[in-house]
């Protein structure tokens, strides 16, 4: 194996059962349909948008695809007010400055060749939008454009460009075209609706709350050591708030498996009234839902749930 092999990442999957596989290798515990639409996204080299409530595992997605194939990861975090020089290039203008002043110094007084020159790549700072364009040793990189419901329309529209044509235009270069597409991984919370015209650049796919034999899985998987009859309760406590419980943010996954783990450090072996009025902090994350459920409504909760277990011996 020569030295540029040996740099290549992995190869990607060849059916949607090794695309499974993969995620299960990295310990991602994914439904059949999420591996179905990631291994076509993969087949045809298109964008992935994936739609869903915060903790569900969208991010992570990225970051297992990034792990397993052997990939560069690059993140763009979206937010309110999100522009082209933080996500795209700026110029280092700084730098410009210096070979300005120094040109004057040297007598050089082409204006033209100046600017051409100031202007050029080596001048050019490079944000996540155009390093995913780059090519990288270990081949495409994953390119994660996180949370896009928190950027604002316009830059939804700059990004057309990027996901039809894998290509970025520098007005004072020119158009900078990625020698492969990059495996694009786009996230949102649903705080607004995405454009059309962006969603049709994509595969889609909307990541729900996994049902009880799911998370159970996910949660022994990520919290080596839990209690058996633990996480099988904190389970079925979080799967019963979603189901009944009209909260203003429903604890998602990455919840679940926070409230699993700070109980495993507790010692707890199963749940009980006091402990998990304590504890509901590491789960949900508005007071107004905690107060609601602490004291007397997580005792009937855990009550039920501990006469379930019994009806079901």
């Amino acid at each position: 194996m020569n030295d540029e092999t040996a740099l290549k990442g992995a190869a990607l999957p060849q059916s949607i059962d090794e695309t499974l596989g993969l995620l299960s290798s990295a310990g991602y515990v994914a439904d059949r349909a999420l591996a179905t639409v990631l291994y076509l996204a993969l087949k045809m080299k298109r964008p992935l948008f994936l739609e869903g409530e915060a903790g569900v595992g969208k991010t992570e997605i990225a970051k297992v695809l990034s792990a397993t194939l052997g990939r560069d990861l690059i993140r763009l975090q979206c937010y309110e007010g999100l522009d082209v020089s933080t996500a795209v290039y700026e110029w280092n203008y700084a730098a410009q400055m210096v070979e300005i002043r120094m040109a004057e110094a040297a007598g050089e007084t082409d204006r033209g060749e100046l600017a051409q020159d100031i202007f050029s790549e080596r001048f050019l700072i490079e944000r996540p939008v155009l390093k995913a364009m780059r090519p990288h040793l270990s081949g495409p990189p994953v390119f994660l454009i996180d949370e896009l419901d928190r950027a604002d329309e316009a830059f939804e529209a700059f990004l057309l460009e990027v996901l039809s044509d894998s290509q970025v235009t520098i007005p004072e270069i020119g158009t900078i075209r990625a020698p492969e597409p990059p495996i694009v991984i786009i996230t949102t919370n649903r705080t607004r609706e995405i454009h059309d015209a962006l969603k049709r650049r994509c595969l889609y796919h909307w990541v729900d709350y996994p049902d009880a034999e799911r998370e159970l899985t996910i949660v022994r998987t990520k919290v080596p050591g839990v209690n058996e009859r633990l996480s099988g309760e904190v389970v079925a406590f979080v799967q019963r708030l979603r189901k009944e419980y009209e909260l203003f943010k429903q604890p998602g996954v990455a919840e679940t498996i926070d409230w699993a783990t700070a109980l495993t450090e507790l010692d707890q072996l199963a749940l009980n009234p006091e402990m998990v009025s304590d504890t509901l902090g590491t789960l949900l994350k508005y007071q107004d839902d905690i107060e609601r459920i602490q004291g007397s409504e997580a005792k009937k909760i855990v009550d039920e749930l501990k006469k379930e277990i019994v009806a079901g011996m």
